[in-house]
C-alpha cells in the first residue's frame, strides 16, 4: 500500500462470529493522531495503547478496565468508537458474511464518514468498503495493531454486557455464563427449553429444538 499522509487511523474488529445464540458485533475504534498527541504527552499516549491484544486473550475484569480507559479516551476526545451489532434473526436470513459486512460499514461511518485521509486497519479476514482506498487487512492483527486490539475489546465488552442483559429477560440459558457459546450446559438448555428468539437457527443441527 502507497504510504500517504494520513490524519486517522482506524482499527477493526469483530466479536460474536461463533456462538450459537446472540449477535454478531462490529468494533470501530478512529483516532485523530495529531489531535490525540496533542491531548496526551508522548509518554501517556503510549500508556494508553501499551499492552492492548486481542479481547479473548485479556480476562473479563481487565477487558473492563481497559473499556473504562477507551471511555475516557472518548470523552476527552483521545479517539471515538463505535459497535454494530446484527441480530440473531438477520444472520439466518441473511448469512452471517453478509451481516458481519453490514455491522463493518455502520461502525465505520459511524467514527468516519468520510474515506479522505482515512488509514483502516483490519483484523482477520475483514475488508473495509471500497471507498476507503487505504485499507490493510492483517493476519492476527489484533495481535500486531493495538488500535485493532482497542476495537476488539469494545466489541467484545459491548456485546458480553447486551448477552447479560438478555439473560434477564431468559434467564433459563443463562446467557450471562456463556454468552451465547454452545457450550454443553448450553446445549443442554437447548433440548430442555428449545430455541429462544435469540438462538441461530442456522447455526443449530437439526436435531436441535
Amino acid at each position: 500500500m502507497k504510504k500517504v499522509n494520513l490524519k486517522y487511523v482506524v482499527g477493526i474488529d469483530e466479536v460474536g462470529r461463533g456462538p450459537i445464540a446472540g449477535p454478531v458485533a462490529v468494533g470501530a475504534v478512529c483516532v485523530d493522531v495529531k489531535h490525540a498527541k496533542a491531548k496526551l504527552s508522548r509518554a501517556r499516549f503510549r500508556d494508553l495503547f501499551s499492552g492492548i491484544k486481542d479481547s479473548k486473550m485479556i480476562s473479563p475484569e481487565n477487558r473492563e478496565v481497559w473499556f473504562t480507559k477507551i471511555c475516557l479516551a472518548q470523552k476527552t476526545g483521545v479517539l471515538d468508537f463505535a459497535v454494530t451489532f446484527i441480530s440473531a434473526k438477520e444472520i439466518d436470513e441473511k448469512g452471517l458474511a453478509p451481516s458481519i459486512k453490514k455491522a463493518l460499514q455502520k461502525s465505520l461511518q459511524k467514527v468516519a464518514p468520510d474515506p479522505a485521509n482515512i488509514q483502516v486497519l483490519l483484523d482477520g479476514s475483514l475488508y473495509a468498503p471500497t471507498e476507503y482506498v487505504n485499507q490493510k487487512t492483517i493476519i492476527k492483527g489484533d495481535l500486531k495493531e493495538p488500535i485493532i486490539g482497542l476495537a476488539s475489546i469494545v466489541a467484545k465488552v459491548k456485546r458480553d454486557r447486551l448477552m447479560v442483559a438478555y439473560a434477564k429477560k431468559y434467564p433459563e440459558y443463562n446467557f450471562e455464563i456463556h454468552k451465547g457459546y454452545g457450550t454443553a450446559k448450553h446445549y443442554g438448555k437447548l433440548k430442555k427449553y428449545g430455541l429462544s428468539p435469540l438462538h441461530r437457527k442456522s447455526f443449530l443441527k437439526s436435531g436441535a429444538k
